[in-house]
């Protein structure tokens, strides 16, 4: 096995043997399995009410009253539940004094930092992909969009990573993992709210350019099913730059 495959072979065991990683997951897939019953009652009253108004069957939008929802608040659940899962990457082998031992192998500061970031997202998609059982299930009661459901999945997935970026970058800051996980939320508040202080300053170029800054508008436009590709390059040259800020947190340390 190369020195890539051992490390990332090593970060999966060391997720399936923390219980950390499952109380997250289980939290995770509660919650989104909570709301998505929630938005389809709603829905399915809704369709209630409205035969008995009408006396007619309505064909409800459910890409809008529950897959959209679902997505949006999915959104909150990643900013405070994906900082505890990276809190651990860099901060535990710290607190172990292991991280100079991994520093001075002969292992590549890049495949340190791709081989614990693909572990965890790894671990993320293999989570995400368990709540598109609600989608299925749904589509044999009723019909709706799939392209809205497959971009929503994507901005997902691109969102997490990015969260994952921030928080690999957070945990090789420090060795208390508790401060790791604040350090990634703070962070990822901090570029929510960039969005926030875009609108206050309207079309102004400051307000453009911080509004882009946030992950806001490209989330949204990715949930209303409109795949664009600044869209895309922002999350991956978002994901990229976090990768490497940590990888030169790492090297700094490796000659300090």
């Amino acid at each position: 096995m190369t020195p890539f495959q051992t490390i990332l072979a090593k970060e999966l065991r060391c997720f399936f043997v923390s219980p950390v990683f499952y109380v997250v997951g289980a939290v995770f897939l509660f919650i989104s399995g909570l709301i998505a019953h929630l938005m389809t009652a709603n829905a399915g009253q809704q369709a209630v009410r409205f035969l008995q108004i009408q006396n007619t069957y309505a064909q409800l939008n459910l890409n809008e009253l529950v897959f959209r929802s679902l997505f949006y608040s999915l959104d909150f659940v990643l900013m405070f539940l994906l900082p505890i899962l990276t809190m651990r990457l860099f901060a535990e082998e710290r607190k172990l004094q292991t991280f100079e031992l991994l520093l001075t192998s002969p292992v590549g500061i890049n495949e340190l930092i791709s081989a614990k970031y693909i572990s965890v997202l790894l671990i993320y998609l293999g989570l995400l992909s368990l709540t598109s059982l609600t989608p299925i299930l749904l589509s044999l009661y009723s019909s709706f969009h799939w392209n809205p459901i497959l971009t929503g999945y994507v901005a997902l997935a691109l969102q997490g990573g990015f969260f994952l970026a921030c928080g690999l970058l957070a945990s090789a800051t420090t060795e208390n993992q508790v401060v790791a996980a604040f350090l990634s939320f703070g962070m990822i508040l901090l570029i929510w709210l960039l969005g926030g202080l875009g609108s206050l300053l309207g079309d102004t170029t400051i307000g453009t350019v911080l509004a882009y800054l946030s992950f806001s508008e490209h989330y949204d436009r990715l949930v209303r099913g409109l795949l664009e590709a600044k869209d895309i390059v922002y999350y991956v040259s978002g994901t990229v730059l976090m990768l490497f800020i940590a990888h030169r947190v790492v090297d700094s340390h490796r000659w300090s």
